[in-house]
């Protein structure tokens, strides 16, 4: 089954295809980053109308990749939710129009359930069941999952997501948007011990996160000092060690938790090397494993919304000639 996956949830256009017999055929993407600059922020309008200007010259291009045409595509798939509401709206329509002009079925995916099974995609994959973290720009969160589709919310921020105290964080820090890839890159080079940060509810009974007041601790910190560009850097690696301690402790409670032995670790900041670096070093360490997907996959992309649907659907369901966005979903209400 030949499955085309769309992915238009916030400030990326993502296309792909996905055979289930030959694995993942060919992708492309568009990120938004050079629009939303100037703005130190994603602008819905404008994600929305570039969403428009760039989903079919990148479903012709992922389609020359894969060597394959339109009419071989068995299921169309796009990210029903959730995400900003006009740029759902742009790959939901453009999905149902085209399963109606291919007489095709159209399923809508959960953005977050493909980001949580990206890491299948791979070499060698987890299998089930996993403890997995998803973190991003907008989620944090932490998920028992048995099976596609049978998942248990564990814990998740009370406040900001990980990723959004990445960019809030190096904003004060005057890096460029997005932040937190460049914050990640200027931790390299500093001292993470330098600064006393917090590490809020890394000691708390449940398994939930907060970031806010490690965002107020570093805007405290940089308004008191005159920073050089090795103050800069040493502030971006010792919040960077604060945020990766919290995420570390929080998973490593997780598995104990929930007496599993694998970790699954997937969305924006799941491509941070220092994370990784400390989770497998903390897995390792009592025996389990962590899996990360490919870099190029942690962000939002048309590879996971096509497998995700894959996996979902291996008998596709028919037509109907409608869809919908959900710009609000709950994952763990997905069945």
């Amino acid at each position: 089954m030949l499955t085309l996956g769309i992915e238009t949830s916030c400030d990326e256009t993502g296309i792909a295809l996905y055979d289930s017999g030959g694995g993942l055929l060919g992708e492309s993407l568009h990120s938004q980053v050079d629009l939303h600059a100037r703005y130190g922020g994603v602008v819905p309008e404008l994600a929305s109308r570039d969403h428009i200007r760039r989903i079919v010259p990148l479903a012709r291009e992922a389609l020359a990749r894969a060597g394959r045409r339109l009419a071989d595509v068995d299921l169309i798939a796009y990210t029903e939710g959730p995400g900003l509401a006009g740029a759902l709206l742009v790959g939901a329509s453009v999905a149902a129009g085209l399963g109606i002009a291919l007489g095709r079925p159209v399923v809508g995916i959960h953005h977050l359930e493909g980001h949580l099974l990206s890491p299948l995609l791979a070499d060698p994959p987890p299998s089930f069941p996993f403890v997995a973290l998803l973190v991003s720009g907008g989620h944090t969160q932490l998920m028992a999952v048995e099976g596609v589709g049978r998942y248990a919310l564990l814990g998740e921020t009370v406040d900001d997501a990980a990723g959004e105290a990445f960019d809030k964080t190096a904003s004060l820090l005057g890096l460029a948007y997005p932040g937190g890839p460049a914050l990640a890159l200027l931790a390299q080079s500093g001292d993470p011990r330098r600064f006393a940060f917090p590490r809020p509810m890394m000691a708390s009974d449940d398994l939930d996160f907060s970031f806010s007041g490690l965002k107020t601790s570093v805007l405290h910190c940089v308004r008191k000092q005159d920073l050089d560009d090795r103050g800069r850097a040493d502030v971006a690696a010792s919040f960077q060690a604060a945020v990766v301690d919290v995420l570390g402790a929080k998973c490593l409670r997780a598995l104990e938790a929930t007496g599993m032995q694998t970790l699954v670790v997937a969305g924006g900041v799941g491509a941070n090397a220092a994370l990784r670096e400390r989770l497998q070093r903390d897995t390792a360490r009592i025996g389990a494993r962590a899996f990360f997907p490919p870099p190029r996959l942690c962000t939002d992309n048309g590879a996971m919304i096509a497998f995700a649907a894959a996996l979902r659907h291996r008998e596709p369901p028919p037509g109907t000639g409608t869809f919908t966005v959900r710009p609000r979903w709950d994952l763990a209400a997905l069945a």
